[in-house]
C-alpha cells in the first residue's frame, strides 16, 4: 500500500516537472488575468518622455507629432508571431499613427528580421530593460499606444492582429466620457415627427 502511494506520487511529480518544462512557469504567471492587467500603463497615465536614434541615425521621440503612436514592445522572436506581423503591416497604412519597435539590448538579428517580415519601414530603436520598466512592460509583443499629449490610450500584450486592430479602435475613443454621443442616431424622418 505504501509503496503504491509512493508511486503515484512519483508519478504525480514527474507529470507536474513535465508540464513546468513544457510551459515555463513565468508563461503560466503571466497567463493569469490579473497578472496581464498590471502590465502596460492605464489609460491615461502619462508615459515616460525620450528620444532615442533608430538604425539610420534618425532621432525617434516619445510622445509622437503624430496624434497617435504605437510603442510595440518586442525583439527578433516576432518572427514567431505572424499574425502581429500582419497587424503591424494593416497599421502601417493608418495616416494618423506612427509605428516605433521599441527593443530592450542591441540585437544584430531584428533589422533582418522585421525586413523579412515586411516590417522594414518600421524605425526600430534600442532602448533598454529599464525603460521597458518604465513602460511596465515585461513580456513581448506588447503593444502600447500613446496620444500626442504623452498619455497612453490603449496597452496590452498582443499574439493576433485582431487584437492590434482593437486596441487602435479603443485607443482613437475619445478620452473624456462626456462627449461620446450614446444615443442612437436620428434621420431625419423621425426628427420631424419629434420636433
Amino acid at each position: 500500500m505504501v509503496l503504491g502511494t509512493l508511486f503515484v506520487t512519483v508519478a504525480a511529480l514527474l507529470c507536474l516537472l513535465t508540464l513546468l518544462a513544457i510551459f515555463p512557469i513565468t508563461e503560466i504567471y503571466m497567463a493569469h488575468r490579473a497578472t496581464l492587467e498590471r502590465d502596460g500603463l492605464a489609460h491615461g497615465v502619462r508615459v515616460p518622455r525620450w528620444q532615442l536614434p533608430d538604425s539610420s541615425g534618425r532621432t525617434i521621440q516619445s510622445p509622437p507629432v503624430l496624434p497617435f503612436q504605437l510603442v510595440m514592445f518586442t525583439d527578433h522572436s516576432l518572427v514567431s508571431w505572424p499574425s502581429v506581423a500582419d497587424g503591424l503591416r494593416q497599421l502601417l497604412t493608418e495616416p494618423d499613427l506612427q509605428i516605433i519597435i521599441l527593443l530592450d539590448r542591441p540585437n544584430e538579428v531584428a533589422g533582418p528580421v522585421l525586413t523579412s517580415l515586411g516590417l522594414q519601414d518600421i524605425p526600430a530603436v534600442i532602448g533598454s530593460r529599464a525603460l521597458w520598466a518604465r513602460y511596465n512592460v515585461r513580456v513581448a509583443p506588447f503593444a502600447i499606444f500613446v496620444d500626442h499629449e504623452g498619455h497612453a490610450r490603449a496597452s496590452s500584450l498582443v499574439n493576433h492582429d485582431w487584437q492590434l486592430d482593437k486596441l487602435w479602435r479603443i485607443a482613437q475613443l475619445p478620452s473624456d466620457p462626456s462627449t461620446v454621443n450614446t444615443r442612437p442616431p436620428v434621420d431625419q424622418g423621425q426628427r420631424s415627427l419629434h420636433a
